[in-house]
């Protein structure tokens, strides 16, 4: 930091390193000295079209010239086709529009406790997964079964019951009479990245059918192509109530999507709602993201990069007595063995390279859905050196 004091203005609730950004372009970003970065974090998945794509930013400046936000209560144009084209692309009813994917975790829950009064007596519990990742707001924290929010800003919001992950059985048990909604990831990004099995998911499927509850799918991190189709539920050939997004869906700007099927469509108007909203700036973005994650070729790109990328890692993971691989498409984590992911994502950056460690021993890998492949071999290259220095610098863990 240039001037200490700026980042001493900023509440300490996450530790930065020093470098300061100020430019970025595809899988690149530049710091104020000057020295170029790989980024294969994205903003934690959310550039999808990697940093400042020509259609976002031309999207944005048409649009800012028009209108920003005429308010919540009116409609926009902007809003309009955004609505249209992704109820249409993932075969929904109804979307409702936020600024981010936890809020979109708690319209979900909302939803659920709505239909569970019209539809279902009263029901109000939601059963979600141990270790599982929904979002920072108290709701959403409550929601959540990772165990850094056990603790925290008590007492949380009832009405939760968690269970472990990939248990079917385990999931059968919770839910009775009380239940209203099961509530899942495909990929437990925050875990590990940790892929529901496909009997899992499908399991979970059957069984909020059989019992007359709604099925929650939070692909706020694997949506919007990350996993190589519109939306992870298509892998497992099931097709939830309702599904949350965020992250990619405004391709760096703050937007976020519920979207709801069938008879879990029932919100009426006072029930939800937000300043931001629908804004014509925030749904322009995310009308140029969803066009070009349509376009013809575009998901197949991915999955052909997804192949590249994970066949490299997996090269990368044997040398280094690492593994094996998790996760779909270009969301992927690979676990450690006896070495600190930590220190190697922070030996990453020192080589240039932005890496993310959501546990202590898993490294994850969420590039741009149009990374190239001479990107992926330059990142392979430098994680290589990151791993080798990392353990040469820090003892083993036991």
């Amino acid at each position: 930091m240039r001037d200490p004091l700026a980042g001493m203005r900023l509440m300490k609730t996450v530790e930065r390193p020093e470098q300061v950004f100020v430019r970025g372009q595809g899988s690149w970003l530049w710091d104020a000295d000057g020295r170029a970065y790989l980024d294969f974090t994205q903003g934690w998945a959310v550039n999808s079209l990697g940093h400042s794509p020509s259609v976002v930013v031309d999207a944005l400046r048409r649009q800012a010239e028009a209108v920003i936000n005429p308010g919540p209560a009116y409609y926009n144009r902007s809003l309009l086709k955004l609505a249209s084209r992704l109820c249409q692309a993932t075969d929904s009813d109804q979307v409702y529009f936020l600024n981010s994917g936890a809020e979109a975790n708690e319209g979900a829950i909302k939803l659920a406790r709505k239909w569970g009064q019209v539809h279902r007596g009263g029901a109000y519990r939601i059963v979600t997964a141990c270790n599982s990742f929904h979002g920072r707001t108290l709701a959403t924290m409550s929601a959540s079964g990772k165990p850094a929010f056990e603790y925290l800003f008590e007492p949380k919001l009832p009405g939760f019951t968690k269970v472990p992950y990939n248990d079917l059985e385990a999931l059968e048990a919770a839910v009775d009479d009380e239940t209203v909604a099961v509530m899942l990831e495909p990929v437990q990004g925050e875990a590990g990245v940790i892929p529901a099995t496909l009997d899992y998911l499908q399991g979970a499927e059957r069984l909020c059918r059989a019992r007359g509850v709604l099925l929650i799918l939070d692909e706020v991190q694997t949506g919007v192509g990350r996993c190589g189709t519109l939306l992870a539920e298509e892998l497992y050939g099931i097709r939830a109530d309702v599904i949350t997004l965020g992250k990619g869906l405004g391709g760096g700007v703050p937007l976020a999507a519920l979207l709801a099927r069938g008879n879990a469509c029932c919100f009426e108007p006072g029930e939800q709602g937000g300043t931001y909203h629908g804004n014509a700036l925030m749904t322009a973005a995310g009308m140029a993201v969803l066009k070009t994650v349509l376009e013809p070729g575009f998901l197949e790109q991915v999955r052909e990069v997804s192949q590249h990328l994970r066949e490299g890692l997996a090269r990368v993971a044997r040398r280094h007595g690492h593994g094996p691989l998790r996760g779909h498409g270009l969301m992927v984590g690979m676990p450690l063995i006896h070495q600190s992911a930590t220190r190697v994502a922070r030996q990453a950056l020192e080589d240039g390279l932005l890496i993310n460690a959501p546990q202590a021993d898993c490294l994850r890998f969420t590039p741009a859905l149009n990374v190239s492949l001479a990107n992926v071999d330059e990142m392979l290259k430098r994680l290589n050196r990151a791993l080798s220095l990392a353990r040469s610098k820090e003892p083993e863990i036991a």
